[in-house]
């Protein structure tokens, strides 16, 4: 029998944006698979035209490997004709106006036709350009809401953002919406208006810059008002700023906030293990198992809170089925581990050293790459202090030969010197996550479980989001890190 989320999805037209975007397109499959009398999805895609937005979803989307299962059901023939008929990829940019549209005539159509929006669409970039961070994380999310105030049937808008608003705040952290000008600086007042105005007298400053200056300049001033207003990164701020103005601005439409933590791959539909691209955690992994992590910054006590994409999905139809036509509510909803199943990085690590000592990766030589556990500092300090014995200073005395013999290793050391900045900017970026000390309260995301348990009608566990039914070291051995080799590195 269908569960309540099934049949919620059933005769629904729903608008997405971010489509092209991994959890994206994990819920558009879903929706495929499990309800195939949804009424329609407009996908919103950046592209230039109908033409470039269809291309856009047959390659990016329907034909890539997580379609697979629905390929397999339907057959190739079956699965475009359901393809052509319930969804629409729709070019357009969350950043502008009206979603970027240009067509009235399908204004018009969506604004009779939409009955909920699901925004996913973010630039996800720790260090993004402000500007661009500003347009799609912030004022984007109000174009979005303002966009959905204007669907006449419209009775939710289901906003993904992420769990780390909350910055590097320590102990228990609540389900709670933002103030608009809320800060996490004692010393500062915010005013989202004024970064705006800031943003683009700085833009007008490099107007006769270089695009390279202008991008990396544009880069370290969203660096520094995100640290200024107590954020460690441009993308959490940015994103933040975007859920102040929702709660701002939303009026009666029900205001559902998805926070998600770390996504990882997936744990069960449409089937284990299905990943795209590198996420926080498989950065580090990668480079452990190719053998080029010999020291990293991290406390090992500090739990990394991994939650895969299909449970973030089911969370967030879940949460839609429960919320719908809730006039005037906003529910935020953290979807993470750390409450209810932590995972610490030390167990990680041993974790991931186990799998690449029993399964090595093969070097481009073909031989298994070797390698050691590696060393762990648990401070910035003295991870500092570690690279520049260990490189810093090697380093130092090649330049002393680079400048006396200029065509000896001048390669050598531009190399080195560029690997070395690029590793310890990465580790700046990642360093709030390696050493968070926050664990995510969920109260409202376990009373939605306990209400979906409730209402359950399916025996098959298709919308589980429940991470007490995660075991760490079956998921991350036998799941995670295989769909990393498969669908990532592809060997």
């Amino acid at each position: 029998m269908e569960s309540n989320c099934v049949q919620f999805l059933g005769n629904k037209t729903i608008l997405i944006t971010g489509a092209p975007g991994f959890l994206a397109k994990v819920l558009v499959e879903k929706i495929l698979r499990l309800q195939p009398n949804v009424k329609k999805m407009y996908l919103l895609l950046r592209a230039p035209d109908e033409k470039s937005a269809m291309q856009r979803l047959y390659t990016e989307v329907i034909e890539i490997d997580l379609f697979k299962v629905l390929r397999n059901d339907l057959g190739e023939e079956n699965l475009n004709a359901l393809v052509r008929k319930k969804i629409v990829p729709v070019p357009g940019d969350i950043s502008i106006d009206n979603l970027g549209l240009k067509d009235t005539d399908l204004i018009q159509r969506l604004w009779s036709e939409i009955d909920i929006i699901i925004n996913i669409a973010a630039t996800t970039n720790f260090d993004e350009r402000y500007d661009i961070g500003l347009g799609i994380n912030t004022f984007g999310a109000l174009n979005v809401l303002n966009f959905a105030k204007k669907c006449v049937k419209g009775q939710l808008l289901l906003h993904v953002s992420t769990a780390y608003v909350s910055g590097e705040q320590s102990g228990l952290l609540l389900e709670k919406p933002f103030k608009m000008g809320e800060t996490l600086s004692e010393k500062r007042k915010l005013d989202i208006n004024i970064e705006h105005e800031l943003m683009k007298q700085k833009l007008k400053e490099l107007q006769d810059c270089s695009d390279e200056e202008i991008s990396q300049t544009m880069k370290d001033f969203g660096m520094a008002r995100a640290k200024l207003h107590g954020w460690p990164n441009t993308y959490v701020f940015t994103k933040a700023m975007g859920e102040m103005l929702m709660g701002k601005y939303r009026e009666n439409l029900p205001l559902v906030i998805i926070r998600p933590t770390m996504i990882t791959s997936t744990i069960a539909e449409p089937f284990p293990g299905w990943i795209e691209g590198l996420k926080t955690l498989d950065s580090v992994i990668v480079a452990y198992g190719k053998g080029r992590l010999k020291c990293f910054l991290a406390d090992s006590n500090s739990v990394f809170d991994l939650i895969p994409a299909d449970m973030v999905v089911n969370a967030m139809v879940a949460a839609a089925t429960a919320h719908w036509g809730d006039t005037g509510i906003q529910a935020i909803y953290h979807v993470g581990s750390s409450c209810k199943n932590p995972v610490t990085f030390g167990q990680l690590h041993d974790i991931t050293a186990r799998y690449f000592a029993k399964r090595p990766l093969v070097g481009r030589n073909g031989s298994p790459i070797i390698v050691t556990k590696g060393i762990i500092l648990p401070t910035m300090a003295q991870f500092s202090l570690y690279m520049t014995l260990r490189y810093k200073l090697p380093l130092q005395i090649l330049r002393l030969i680079n400048i006396v013999y200029p065509w000896s290793h001048g390669d050598n050391y531009n190399d080195l010197s560029r690997k070395i900045k690029l590793a310890m900017r990465l580790v700046e970026l990642y360093q709030p996550y390696l050493l968070f000390k926050g664990i995510f309260d969920d109260l409202n995301t376990e009373r939605l479980r306990m209400k979906r348990k409730e209402n359950i009608k399916e025996l098959d566990g298709s919308f589980e989001f429940d991470p007490k039914s995660i075991d760490w070291d079956n998921y991350i051995t036998n799941t995670h890190i295989p769909g990393l080799i498969t669908y990532v590195l592809k060997q």
